[in-house]
């Protein structure tokens, strides 16, 4: 026998394209859900088999990752959040009146506290005695305005988002509305899909403009795109900009003209347009116009799936020595984005992971499990004496992960006109990704890989080499810096004004590496200087930022990081799976750091064709990469990790509330001083501490070795 919704004027029973929850176990939560209940039906009392719909919870009340999926199959399979109460119910009507006077003292007098009072209702059945019309073409609902006309002040309903804090919209209003279009995007949800969304579209959007205490919707216009992102204005205001929204079309209330009907919603216009005669003009306004598609939102949630899943273990990049890989197992799934948890990375006091990284599936530094050997990379041996057992992703069988789950790059032939080592070449530091540098070919691996290394900076022990695929964008041809005016990073000991590349060659004896066997071909990617986007830093693969394209040159873009100095902006491929449209992060439920301040006026920029890239000496270079790396405070406050609760901490502070300081160890910035003036270090416990030093003697071996270049710099400069 399928279950009813025991709320007052619902009745929906398992089936009907809803969820239905079972009042909880726990007493306290059971008599919340009944308190709540009674307040439309005063003596109704709750039984064990009492059960509500997910139309009486808001969409905050449900897990982040099935809402989209859910929302595209009719509402079948969500789960609530532990504690979460139903607060979405139909009001009753007026006992005096029926729900038919306007003028009535009780009802007038209930509307007036439902303004004061935090809970949403949800919008019932339309009453049989309202006066409405359909329209023939549109088959849509239209009710009369003089049945919703209210004397009382406007109150707006809030939309629901996935994450609160940064407005996109506002922000893109300042710098001028550009952002990078969905279809410059190929990994991203309906990039192929998205050429039947422009500017003109007619779509069913939630009025926020009515003092209806019930969710309403009306007809709206897109008048700009932005990312995922769109600029709406409702029918009847024409030319009037000032009540225009802008909505996320993955995850707001927008449907297709007909939705409405077809789901028994009500369309009621804006309080503040009055028109005589709805029928007519809507007959004239949407004859001939043209709506999203009606499976926008499955198609959103079937791209949205992911081949990974919590326990599968992989092969990634060990961020302690970037030259080897090391197996880790995914722990979390965010928009096909990877927690990976190293297998030995170890557990602190409270059972937190020391160690993590995040990427996206596609990305070039994970593989499957056995591809170290199959092309003769190094890959640390795990620990086995570190036990890993008491968290929740080591507790599941492992799966090994295989090579049809990853992308697969371009077939090279590895011939005799492969790369040789000792070739020279330009790469983009992977220690510093704004900065392109003199490299050379250290190792030819098999399967199209090779080791590179930066010339004049290297340790010696082959530990900062680092994989790149011959199709790679990050390798370039001998000359590609100078062709297209991006200062080139020498080694040491050469003046960056007067190196060109022929004396070099011919004082190392070294041959340029052919310009055939590098991918520089312009794709026509559709990207533009000044595209808003959001973007992975790479340098903290944790956190998803507000960017900008600041140049474009060939494959390369050059990205910034909004409220951040030009030397934190990285090089990337038009085809990274690391960059993302705006509102990517609000579809998928993953945290989005907003800008730490504005930007700089135009006349303090320096564009990177005419900035000079500093000659790094000796070992200073590595020095002023880990002071990038520490002074990165842009960490990731995502809910799935443990550092959430170091953001109220950062808020208390005079710091901006977007800085906040990581409190897990991590090997990376461990030995990096900062200034005091800059950032307020945090007090770490003995067991932190401890933690600190010993990684700073395994990543950073040469400390010593740079105070002893400080103090020559020092002499130098007095």
């Amino acid at each position: 026998m399928p279950y009813k919704c025991v709320a007052y004027g619902c009745g929906k029973i398992s089936g009907q394209n809803v969820s239905m929850f079972r009042f909880p176990k726990d007493p306290e939560e059971f008599s919340k859900w009944q308190r709540q209940v009674q307040k439309t039906r005063r003596y109704w009392l709750a039984n064990t088999y009492s059960h509500l719909c997910n139309e009486h919870f808001t969409k905050d009340c449900f897990e982040p990752k099935t809402y989209v999926t859910a929302k595209a199959s009719g509402f079948k399979r969500l789960k609530l959040k532990d504690g979460a109460v139903p607060t979405v119910f139909i009001r009753r009507r007026c006992r005096k009146c029926g729900g038919k006077g306007v003028s009535c003292s009780f009802c007038i007098k209930k509307k007036q506290e439902a303004l004061t009072q935090p809970q949403q209702f949800a919008p019932g059945r339309p009453s049989k005695k309202s006066s409405h019309k359909l329209c023939p073409k549109t088959q849509t609902e239209v009710l009369r305005p003089k049945v919703i006309e209210q004397h009382q002040e406007s109150r707006p309903f809030v939309q629901d988002a996935t994450l609160a804090g940064f407005d996109w919209g506002s922000y893109l209003e300042k710098s001028g509305l550009l952002a990078a279009p969905v279809s410059c995007f190929r990994h991203v949800p309906l990039c192929a899909q998205w050429e039947d969304v422009y500017v003109g579209l007619k779509v069913e959007v939630l009025n926020t403009h009515t003092a209806l205490p019930s969710k309403v919707y009306w007809i709206a216009t897109v008048v700009q795109l932005a990312g995922y992102k769109a600029l709406l204005r409702y029918e009847g205001f024409e030319d009037d900009d000032r009540h225009d929204l802008w909505c996320n079309l993955g995850t707001a209330d927008v449907h297709p003209i007909g939705w409405c009907a077809v789901n028994n919603k009500p369309l009621v216009p804006p309080q503040e347009v009055h028109q005589q005669d709805w029928k007519s003009y809507l007959m004239e306004r949407l004859v001939g116009a043209h709506t999203i598609p009606v499976d926008f939102h499955v198609k959103m949630a079937d791209s949205l799936r992911c081949p990974f899943r919590q326990g599968v273990r992989v092969e990634v990049v060990d961020r302690s020595q970037v030259s080897r890989t090391r197996l880790a197992v995914v722990d979390t799934v965010i928009g096909g984005r990877l927690r990976l948890l190293y297998e030995d990375a170890g557990l602190g006091p409270s059972g937190e992971v020391l160690s993590d990284f995040w990427c996206h599936m596609q990305s070039p530094l994970v593989h499957h499990v056995g591809w170290s050997e199959t092309v003769d990379h190094s890959i640390k041996e795990t620990d086995t004496n570190v036990n890993m057992g008491s968290h929740p992703a080591f507790r599941r069988v492992h799966q090994n992960s295989v090579p049809d789950q990853f992308k697969k790059l371009r077939t090279v032939y590895m011939g005799a006109t492969f790369f040789k080592e000792g070739m020279k070449i330009e790469a983009i530091d992977p220690l510093n990704l704004g900065n392109i540098c003199v490299a050379s070919v250290r190792k030819v691996l098999l399967d199209g890989y090779i080791m590179v290394g930066i010339d004049g900076v290297e340790i010696g022990d082959g530990s900062d080499w680092f994989c790149y695929h011959a199709s790679s964008h990050a390798i370039l041809p001998v000359g590609y810096c100078e062709n297209n005016d991006i200062p080139l990073t020498v080694p040491p000991g050469y003046d960056q004004a007067t190196f060109t590349w022929p004396v070099y060659l011919e004082e190392t004896g070294a041959v340029a590496a052919p310009q055939r066997l590098f991918n520089t071909d312009d794709v026509g990617h559709g990207f533009t200087s000044g595209m808003k986007l959001e973007a992975v830093d790479l340098m903290e693969p944790r956190l998803v930022c507000v960017a900008t394209v600041r140049r474009c040159v060939g494959r390369l873009l050059l990205l910034h990081f909004d409220g951040w100095e030009p030397e934190f902006d990285q090089w990337v491929d038009c085809q990274s799976p690391e960059i993302y449209p705006v509102g990517w992060c609000e579809i998928t439920g993953y945290q989005l750091q907003p800008p730490i301040g504005p930007e700089p006026p135009q006349g303090q920029e320096h564009s990177h064709a005419s900035k000079k890239a500093k000659p790094f000496k000796g070992k200073r270079k590595r020095r002023f990469l880990r002071k990038n790396a520490k002074i990165n405070l842009k960490t990731q406050t995502n809910e799935n990790t443990e550092m959430i609760q170091s953001q109220e901490a950062a808020n208390t502070s005079d710091k901006p509330s977007t800085l906040q300081i990581k409190t897990e160890p991590e090997e990376e910035v461990i030995a990096v001083r900062v200034k005091v003036e800059e950032l307020e270090t945090p007090i770490l416990s003995s067991a932190q501490s401890k933690e600190s030093h010993q990684g700073a003697l395994t990543t950073f071996k040469r400390e010593k070795d740079d105070d002893e270049d400080e103090e020559e710099d020092e002499d130098d400069d007095v």
